[in-house]
């Protein structure tokens, strides 16, 4: 190992059926230093994590700590809790009910004879030189949720971490939390403790961390000091793409220019949700195709959420062809003629037990009311013209929507809201993970849905897809929205400059 490294992960490699997940990765971690792990979903983060931390086990690779003379043997969450190896996860993995001091030595003491005011002595000790603001005796549900990040911080430094990792760490906290943490971070960087980051936030990163290593599809990219790696060339990393790769030039033959100038369909006006989104303006004309763009955790499904009230509204309105009105739940956005087909078909999207007929009138059925009932041959005359009209293939109408395939689940829920006859229809991811031909079916579906004035909102982790579908795109850094391009404008490099930097001016 290197003088100052605390961790080397060398040649890791990990494989599912089908999937190869992880490819001779190699990572280091130094002491005392904050190293990003960043990529975007699938790119192989979290399963490095777990095969660092014993949730998997590695199929190929070594794994070296500072002290041991021969590869890490790490077969559980134990054994890497027991070689140093910590992780804070961005759910709360605490007791609520208990106090900070118990939360702090839970599973750590043995027997009912438990000095309880040493205990406590000694978790005020620890929580007083971290600079944590809270009590040993107080509940721990009585805390902020920094708080509660902090104090499982402090129950990991306790136990004498030589790694910490913190996963998506300060997803739910407010910016005065976010500062405490880093302080936290900072603090625990000058003990020594190496200390992996896992954040989507690109400022964040340039505001905290001293290396970055970037992931994408399973491999490695590269390590980089943070001072010799521009967020622009982040981002190209991330994504793949390479700042001056003008190859890929939307096709301007398939994007519909026909947008009415003078109707707006949905406009939006500081529209905020719980979700954590800054508040962001919004609007989209008839005919219209535009599309939210930004890295993963950047805004985007949450921006949408919250005109489909998905989400709860704290603050903002809503018009519909002019008119304002009140979207606090779903049902209220599909009386408005308004349709989301969500980024998670198989969590949000499909009922997975039931046919394909049933989830192609189940939003139907409920702007109908559930006392007027479709009978079966109602039905089933429905979802078979939706079938032939979208090329769904199925054995028949009678078939649960979980034996098809994620392409053909995808058409079946595109079915269902295009059977509303929405005025505008959001779609979430709707071409992830499935294959090319279908893919580029949905592409063109979007447009001819356009051409006959459909308004569509439609978000994709592919930049080239959105730039082949859309003619507008409101661009998302760390929540919140921080560019819109269109025209002459919209390019690889442009989506790149702005992600990473700011407004196009």
């Amino acid at each position: 190992m290197k003088e100052k490294s605390v961790l080397e992960m060398r040649g890791i490699c990990k494989y599912f059926p089908g999937v190869r997940a992880l490819h001779k990765v190699d990572f280091t971690l130094c002491e005392g230093e904050i190293h990003a792990l960043m990529g975007e979903n699938g790119a192989g983060k979290s399963t490095l994590i777990k095969v660092l931390t014993g949730v998997y086990e590695k199929d190929e690779g070594e794994i070296y700590l500072k002290g041991l003379d021969k590869p890490a043997v790490i077969h559980s969450p134990q054994d890497a809790q027991n070689l140093g190896i910590s992780t804070v996860y961005q759910e709360i993995t605490l007791c609520p009910n208990l106090t900070v001091a118990e939360n702090m030595y839970i599973g750590r003491t043995k027997g009912v004879g438990q000095k309880w005011k040493k205990m406590n002595r000694d978790a005020d000790k620890i929580l007083k030189s971290l600079g944590i603001p809270a009590e040993a005796t107080q509940q721990l549900s009585s805390c902020s949720i920094a708080v509660q990040q902090m104090v499982a911080i402090a129950r990991a430094v306790d136990m004498e971490c030589k790694v910490l990792i913190l996963d998506e760490p300060t997803s739910s906290l407010d910016d005065n939390e976010v500062e405490k943490l880093f302080g936290l971070m900072r603090d625990l960087k000058a003990k020594g403790v190496g200390i992996i980051f896992v954040t989507h936030f690109l400022d964040q990163v340039y505001e905290v961390c001293d290396k970055i290593t970037v992931l994408r599809d399973g491999q490695l990219v590269g390590e980089y000091e943070i001072e010799n790696l521009p967020r622009v060339q982040l981002v190209a990393k991330m994504l793949g793409k390479e700042l001056d790769d003008m190859s890929e030039i939307r096709d301007e033959s398939l994007v519909y220019h026909g947008a009415d100038e003078s109707e707006y369909v949905i406009e939006a006006e500081g529209l905020q949700s719980d979700a954590g989104i800054k508040p962001f303006n919004f609007h989209i004309k008839k005919g219209e195709v535009n599309g939210f763009a930004g890295l993963l955790g950047s805004g985007r499904s949450e921006c949408v959420r919250a005109i489909f009230g998905a989400d709860h509204v704290t603050a903002g309105s809503v018009k519909v062809k002019g008119k304002k009105v009140k979207i606090s739940k779903p049902i209220d956005a599909m009386k408005h003629g308004i349709a989301y087909l969500p980024e998670d078909r198989k969590v949000d999207g499909i009922v997975g037990d039931l046919s394909v007929r049933d989830n192609i009138i189940l939003a139907q059925q409920v702007l109908r009311g559930f006392f007027r009932p479709y009978s079966k041959a109602e039905a089933n005359k429905i979802a078979e013209e939706y079938i032939k009209l979208l090329d769904i293939k199925t054995a028949s109408t009678d078939t649960p929507i979980k034996s098809l395939s994620g392409g053909n689940q995808q058409k079946v829920i595109l079915a269902r809201w295009l059977l509303t006859h929405p005025d505008y229809l959001i779609l979430d991811e709707p071409t992830r993970g499935i294959d090319v031909g279908t893919k580029v079916e949905i592409q063109k579906l979007v447009l001819k849905l356009a051409s006959e004035g459909m308004s569509v909102t439609f978000i994709s982790s592919e930049t080239d897809e959105m730039l082949r579908t859309c003619s507008r795109l409101i661009i998302m850094r760390d929540r919140k929205v921080v560019g819109e391009i269109s025209g002459n404008e919209l390019t690889q490099n442009s989506i790149m400059s702005t992600i990473a930097g700011g407004d196009i001016k």
